[in-house]
């Protein structure tokens, strides 16, 4: 009886064991971390190698993201929101669908450009051979890197024509997708669901104020808009609407967040039509508007 129960232990034991080592294995180390160093980056006609970039990254990363690139450097409790846990291979701002890793030309551009609302600064005074090695290095902290490939870029339309019915069609898109619950009927980052967001590791996170930026969180352009719209901001509670709105409405859609925006050089037109509509933030508690009649065929 007793070695039966001695066999017994040691089997549970056994189990808890396996169960516990993939917890282990995925921890992570610097150890692993440097057998990564040879990663490399492809950009802008350049070659990055993350061996090149220590330096670098301790000037001007470190104190953020930390020591292994967790995102818990010596800054990061002080920091609102919080810096990219890079070990996650995880990105906000990138070209390629969701779920799967940025290209090279995503993280390089997040480089050069920052992030809209954060403590990520525009690292453009940066050579461009620093930016890549950097790159490089960013890499070298998850081994997502080495078991999977970068996703293939999205295709990005070219815009229609801005028209007053392109602009209201997205306002009735805002409406219908439910954006206000988070960004607020008027783009100000406090609808009814604002306060109850969390990133991925658990953390209180705030939408986007489209009132009070000039930018968007990844660019500054429309077909950025777009992207965020087809890719989403992994990390984050910004999904991708890329398998429910088709390429046309999430153009509408970009126009009329423009109109949520302060005066900019890229909103003018959008302003414009606005003014001329007499836009309104919207009212949830009313139905959606009827959808505009399809245009008859030429000819018709």
């Amino acid at each position: 009886m007793r070695k039966h129960v001695l066999n017994g232990s040691l089997l549970v034991s056994l189990v808890a064991a396996s169960m516990l080592s993939p917890m282990a294995y995925g921890q992570v180390t610097k150890y692993d971390e440097d057998q990564r160093l040879g990663a490399e980056a492809h950009a802008a006609g350049l070659n990055g190698h993350a061996t090149d970039a220590k330096g670098s990254y301790r000037r001007y990363c470190l104190s953020c993201h930390g020591e292994i690139g967790d995102g818990n450097g010596e800054s990061a409790p002080y920091l609102d929101p919080k810096p990219r846990n890079f070990t996650l291979g995880q990105f906000k701002c990138r070209s390629t669908p969701t779920g799967s890793l940025p290209t090279d030309e995503d993280l390089y551009d997040t480089i050069g450009r920052g992030i809209e609302n954060s403590n990520m600064p525009p690292w453009n005074p940066l050579s461009a051979q620093t930016r890549i090695d950097l790159v490089a290095y960013v890499k070298h902290f998850s081994p997502k890197w080495t078991a999977e490939k970068p996703g293939v870029a999205i295709q990005i339309p070219a815009a229609p024509e801005l028209t007053a019915d392109r602009v209201k069609a997205g306002e009735v898109l805002f409406q219908k997708l439910e954006c206000w619950k988070c960004h607020g009927v008027e783009g100000r980052a406090n609808g009814p669901s604002s306060d109850t967001l969390q990133d991925d590791q658990n953390r209180p996170i705030l939408p986007f104020n489209f009132t009070q930026a000039g930018r968007f969180k990844c660019g500054s352009s429309d077909a950025d808009l777009y992207k965020i719209f087809m890719t989403g901001l992994d990390g984050t509670p910004m999904p991708s609407f890329a398998d429910n709105v088709k390429p046309e409405e999430a153009w509408e859609l970009v126009f009329y967040l423009r109109t949520l925006q302060p005066n900019n050089q890229y909103n003018a037109r959008e302003k414009q039509i606005a003014r001329q509509l007499g836009l309104k933030p919207i009212d949830p508690s009313k139905p959606l508007p009827a959808p505009a009649p399809a245009a008859a065929p030429s000819g018709q």
